[in-house]
């Protein structure tokens, strides 16, 4: 479970800002979201199941989605994917002349296996500067490995130590990703985390489809996916997946290592790739079901189903294994009610029994209400003068629990919201003049 997630001198990110996802001491207007809301974790703080970023266009909120993206490849793929010589992409601040001179910084802290994990590292474009790990044996922070250039120095509880590990990792590689190549309990245990950790972009969500696919050829989540998509009100009755001739679909970058050759063979060759099919119901002149028809999904159902049923597979496996999803653009193509009723199975303990987390970012303003979140469920994002974003929440402001949030955001008394600055002089042409 994610407990809190820190960049600092990343993309529009200049000082490093905080996304926590600990249950503040406040309690809701509607006291079932203090229960449905919050997990209690044993020796560990209480949590929230879900988290909600506001802001302007271009306020910063994609790039927090790209940051978490970025930590998460660079722990998998870092052993691998940099040469000796390679650079990292990692993007500075650059509206500032002194970040772009300075390593970005990432650091995550994490529940697994009932621990608790903060693990982060500042890298430049060209190296990894520090690294970091520690864990919480009992009740204190104890430290598994600390990096600092290209010494590394372990701590007593870090198992997976071998002096020639550290002749192994170059300098623009992690320690933890090389470590868990090499089969280091504690690394592959904390490598797996993150593969684990689901991230969407709004724009990209149809890279989730192969994996939908492969849950509904031979998943253990294909029954569930077809209930889910089935009961919104889609017209769906049933999902049917076809081998058909055409180009192979390619596999997304995020799908893990492990699953990449299996969706390969299961998505086709060059001669072959599985499509999508939707059963409805077919009627005769006097509405009385007469039958079934089948559509292929891509070409007759909207972009709204495409999503719902990309998305799918990714929210029924994080529901049944208590994972944590970031989703960048939920409500892009989707209906409001849809929206709400996705955000409405993590915060419901009957449906998120095992504690899944779901973060996401949105400019759906009416799920800004006392009656979907607790205040510090609800986060924005805003850039101040100088271009740098700022991340902070509604648990910050002293606002009454009854409060009309929606109204309170669109009249500007918690920020994060554009500044038109005159816009209609623009348009009329009448640049100057006083109004």
């Amino acid at each position: 479970m994610l407990i809190e997630f820190t960049v600092g001198n990343y993309r529009s990110f200049s000082d490093p800002q905080t996304l926590s996802m600990v249950a503040a001491p406040l309690k809701a207007k509607d006291s079932s979201l203090d229960k449905n809301n919050v997990i209690h974790t044993a020796n560990n703080p209480d949590l929230l199941t879900s988290a909600v970023i506001y802001g302007a266009n271009a306020s910063g909120k994609s790039n927090l989605v790209e940051a978490f993206a970025f930590m998460k490849q660079f722990v998998i793929n870092s052993h691998k994917e940099t040469k000796a010589t390679g650079g990292i992409h990692a993007e500075p601040f650059r509206l500032n002349i002194d970040n772009v001179k300075q390593p970005s910084h990432f650091e995550i802290v994490f529940i697994e296996s009932g621990k608790r994990y903060r693990y982060g590292f500042a890298v430049t474009k060209e190296r990894v500067v520090e690294e970091w790990l520690y864990f919480v044996p009992k009740t204190r922070e104890a430290r598994l490995f600390e990096r600092y250039g290209n010494e590394i120095t372990p701590g007593a509880y870090f198992k997976d130590w071998d002096e020639k590990l550290k002749k192994q990792t170059r300098p623009n590689a992690l320690f933890l990703s090389v470590v868990a190549q090499f089969n280091g309990p504690i690394s592959q245990q904390m490598v797996n985390w993150f593969r684990k950790l689901g991230i969407i972009s709004g724009i990209n969500d149809a890279g989730m489809m192969p994996y939908t696919i492969m849950q509904l050829l031979e998943g253990e989540h294909g029954k569930a996916i077809k209930q889910l998509i089935c009961r919104l009100d889609l017209g769906i009755n049933d999902l049917r997946v076809k081998q058909i001739p055409a180009p192979a679909i390619p596999v997304p970058d995020s799908i893990p290592e492990e699953k990449r050759q299996a969706l390969m063979t299961l998505l086709g060759s060059d001669q072959e790739f599985m499509s999508v099919h939707t059963l409805h119901t077919q009627y005769d002149n006097t509405g009385t079901p007469a039958g079934e028809e089948e559509f292929d999904l891509s070409s007759h159902e909207s972009e709204g189903t495409q999503k719902l049923l990309a998305l799918s597979g990714p929210l029924i496996d994080t529901l049944q294994n208590g994972k944590t999803l970031i989703i960048d653009e939920l409500d892009a193509r989707l209906h409001p009610l849809m929206t709400r009723e996705i955000i409405s199975l993590f915060n419901q303990k009957v449906t998120n029994p095992h504690g899944a987390q779901l973060v996401f970012n949105t400019q759906d303003t009416n799920l800004l209400d006392n009656t979907l979140f607790r205040r510090d469920q609800i986060w924005f994002v805003e850039k101040d003068q100088q271009g740098a974003s700022h991340l902070y929440s509604l648990a910050e402001f002293r606002v009454r629990n009854d409060k009309d949030y929606k109204r309170g955001y669109i009249q500007g008394r918690y920020g994060a919201i554009p500044y038109l600055n005159h816009i209609q002089t623009v348009v009329s042409g009448k640049h100057g003049e006083k109004a």
